[in-house]
């Protein structure tokens, strides 16, 4: 059961993974980062755009800040200047980490309206189901970039979130 231990776990791993992703994507050239690998998404760009947008979508819906400017069709192009997402993902990730700082126990007590084109329609969903879905999500597609980023010869970061940093721990 998802509670404020976890989501402060989560948004921490998070951040860690994303900076330990983009430092290794950083090591590869434009062809290397938009070839297509075979992925759900193709490439380490789409799909760190795909999660980029879908982040942002989530955390709208869980903390009211501004959703992503493009639909979901479009989240794979959704990173319009690859020079300042570094920032931009450093930003979000602090935006989700501020989030789980501010969420009460309460709020896991409750549902969310929301709306799903792919699920045509409003929906009603627990928000602690909502919750493990949003850092699975993260996982998943992290778990892709990761291997897209090892078989291009790039090294990431262990992921193992028992070694998480100390100074992500503290956070």
């Amino acid at each position: 059961m998802p509670d404020k231990h976890y989501v402060l776990t989560m948004a921490r791993y998070n951040m860690w993974q994303n900076q330990s992703l983009l430092a290794a994507a950083g090591d590869l050239d434009e062809t290397a980062l938009e070839q297509d690998r075979g992925a759900f998404f193709g490439s380490i760009r789409r799909t760190l755009s795909h999660l980029y947008w879908a982040d942002q979508l989530w955390l709208s819906r869980f903390a009211q800040t501004p959703p992503p400017t493009v639909g979901g069709k479009d989240s794979v192009n959704s990173v319009k200047d690859w020079s300042q997402f570094p920032d931009e993902r450093a930003a979000l990730d602090q935006s989700i980490l501020d989030w789980a700082h501010k969420v009460t126990p309460d709020w896991f007590e409750g549902s969310l309206k929301w709306t799903s084109v792919i699920l045509n329609g409003e929906q009603v969903t627990l928000r602690r189901t909502l919750v493990l879905g949003f850092f699975n999500h993260q996982t998943h597609h992290r778990g892709q970039i990761h291997a897209m980023l090892t078989a291009a010869g790039a090294m990431p970061e262990d992921t193992d979130i028992i070694l998480l940093p100390e100074r992500f721990a503290a956070m």
